[in-house]
């Protein structure tokens, strides 16, 4: 089974959405296998946004991910990052289709309420750079018979 990272950012955080977020993520049949409530050190941020480093949004980048506790999870699924991505909607909350976290709840880039990993090769850094493997909790769901064949 495939795993990715979401991240529910500050803005996410203030707003209350929380719940909402992990509902549509659950709802879509993916399996949360880890989840912490963090503020994210200035290290963090920096390692987690590398490959913007030099970019004239990195500043800020680094600035907004550290401003207020975040959460941080890992789900787990067939296809999960693809489904994660899908159901995000577009990065430029603007151009987001209604339906999606992003197109229901945002309206600009900079407050785009989620983060997911973007490959296989992304989720694995960053999966490892928010979670310890033992923090991550391999379970058998029940309603899995009913989500796939």
């Amino acid at each position: 089974m495939e795993q990715t990272l979401v991240l529910v950012k500050p803005d996410g955080v203030q707003r209350g959405l929380i719940g909402q977020i992990i509902t549509r993520l659950e709802r879509r049949g993916l399996k949360l296998i880890g989840m912490k409530f963090m503020q994210v050190s200035t290290e963090l941020a920096s390692t987690h946004y590398e490959a913007h480093v030099g970019k004239p949004f990195y500043e800020g980048l680094v600035t907004y991910i550290t401003s207020s506790p975040i959460v941080a999870m890992v789900w787990e699924g067939k296809d999960a990052i693809q489904i994660v991505r899908t159901t995000m909607g577009a990065t430029n909350a603007a151009a987001a289709a209604p339906g999606t976290i992003r197109g229901d709840f945002a309206v600009e880039i900079g407050r785009n309420l989620v983060h997911g990993s973007d490959g296989p090769e992304s989720a694995a850094r960053e999966v490892s750079l928010f979670f310890k493997s033992e923090e991550l909790v391999n379970w058998k769901r029940e309603t899995d018979l009913w989500i796939r064949e």
